[in-house]
């Protein structure tokens, strides 16, 4: 089999079936640009050099192709003899790049109202990540699901209303990925009905957006002030569970002793969620917007009662 057997039209479909729709076309424009690579390994050395994001979703492209035409096995020798990694850098210098570019709780406010104030459009995706402290790819899939849904009249497909609940489980291609995996979110209603509102922003055209703000992008900073507001409320494990950050056998612990089954609310992890008033974050940086507001203008009406 070679490049010109390829059946992209049925590629097309086989991805539709698996995937959002704007992941699915991504992967497709990506698959036909660098498929050769299936059939020229020497060509492979050239993803090395990519960014990062881009590498990423060249490899996700050629997995997925490789799968579809049946050459997977030929794909992974491919990976394996030239090195190819989802991500640079080993664990302990992805740990002191964490330290080192640590924000306090109050940069991370001030960087949300920044980029609500300098980019109104993301306000609602904003919101979206701060009240879900998911990475930034899963809010970025989420967001995208809960629009298409909405424009479907799916929604109930992903959203548990009566229960406050994204469902992530139920789009396993999407959030259960083999080394990084979230299950549920907690989220308000009243937010959900404002991403079906929203438009659809990309990975990529959110990083752009962020970029030419001159703004720098903190999602890794506000995904870790989620999970530290949150010991306020709820347990460490059931942080990590809420957050993609544990084993399936803890996780299986934490569901039988945290629950969201219909036992008195102040003994499960949804009572304990509610006791957060839902969306903590979002009341901190909008207490403090409103308060540099009221400044802005208590110093205005000062300078006007000077002249």
């Amino acid at each position: 089999m070679g490049p010109s057997s390829i059946n992209w039209v049925e590629f097309k479909r086989w991805l539709l079936k698996t995937h959002v729709r704007r992941n699915a076309l991504d992967l497709f424009r990506t698959a036909r640009k660098y498929h050769v690579v299936l059939w020229r390994p020497n060509e492979a050395s050239g993803l090395v050099s990519l960014s990062d994001s881009h590498r990423r979703l060249v490899m996700a492209s050629l997995s997925n192709l490789s799968k579809f035409i049946g050459v997977y096995k030929t794909w992974k020798d491919i990976v394996a003899n030239t090195g190819l990694k989802w991500s640079n850098g080993n664990s302990e210098d992805i740990i002191i790049k964490r330290f080192t570019r640590s924000r306090s709780p109050e940069e991370i406010t001030d960087w949300i109202i920044s980029i609500k104030e300098a980019i109104p459009a993301l306000s609602v995706f904003m919101d979206f990540a701060a009240a879900t402290g998911i990475r930034f790819v899963e809010a970025v899939r989420s967001y995208s699901l809960i629009i298409d849904l909405s424009h479907q009249n799916n929604l109930s497909e992903y959203y548990n209303v009566e229960g406050s609940l994204l469902e992530h489980y139920r789009f396993r291609d999407l959030f259960i990925r083999r080394s990084k995996k979230v299950f549920i979110s907690f989220i308000s209603e009243d937010l959900v009905k404002r991403v079906a509102v929203s438009r659809f922003f990309s990975k990529s055209a959110i990083e752009n957006r962020i970029k030419r703000s001159e703004l720098s992008s903190a999602f890794g900073d506000l995904r870790e002030y989620w999970a530290s507001y949150m010991t306020k409320y709820l347990r460490q494990p059931e942080i990590d569970f809420l957050q993609g950050r544990v084993s399936t056998s803890v996780l299986m612990r934490e569901l039988l002793q945290s629950g969201l089954d219909n036992r008195p609310e102040k003994q499960n992890l949804r009572g304990r969620w509610r006791d957060t008033k839902q969306t903590p974050l979002l009341s901190l940086y909008e207490s403090k917007r409103l308060l540099n507001q009221t400044s802005q203008s208590s110093n205005g009406y000062s300078q006007v009662g000077e002249k």
